[in-house]
């Protein structure tokens, strides 16, 4: 069992961003993973981090994902199936915002068993801790 924390964050929206993940996996060293670019939003920057703790696996895995972003968890689970119909466009027709991060992330979850949890952000939890120090860290070193 695999247990990822992802976070985002942005200095400025848009602005500098950095994307950070903590992964926990049964009886192994930790895993901590982050990196940012100069130019982005935080939302780009959340979806960032839970592509980048996908990738990291190369072989199907159970994973139980934690994000403190509402925007990842219900875009995931609820909304992209209703985009892909519609041609990736809103329920106002619009077109969806960060189409290719959405695609990318939607091709790597097929490839787990994922199961997807909201955690309230800077409320205490220690693994969420880490992974926005690890977004936030990318930021001031930039």
């Amino acid at each position: 069992m695999i247990t990822i924390y992802t976070d985002g964050a942005c200095s400025g929206n848009p602005g500098i961003g950095g994307w950070g993940v903590v992964i926990l996996k049964n009886n192994k060293e930790d895993t901590f993973l982050n990196g940012g670019n100069h130019n982005t939003t935080n939302n780009r920057m959340e979806l960032t981090a839970a592509i980048e703790a996908l990738k990291y696996f190369k072989d199907k895995q159970t994973i139980t994902l934690i994000t403190d972003s509402k925007y990842v968890k219900n875009g995931i689970q609820s909304w992209v199936q209703n985009w892909k119909k519609n041609g990736w466009k809103t329920v106002a027709k619009k077109p969806v915002k960060n189409k290719e991060l959405w695609i990318e992330l939607d091709q790597l979850i097929s490839m787990h068993t994922i199961s997807w949890e909201w955690v309230k952000g800077h409320a205490g939890n220690i693994h969420n801790e880490k992974a926005d120090y690890l977004a936030r860290r990318y930021i001031e070193e930039a």
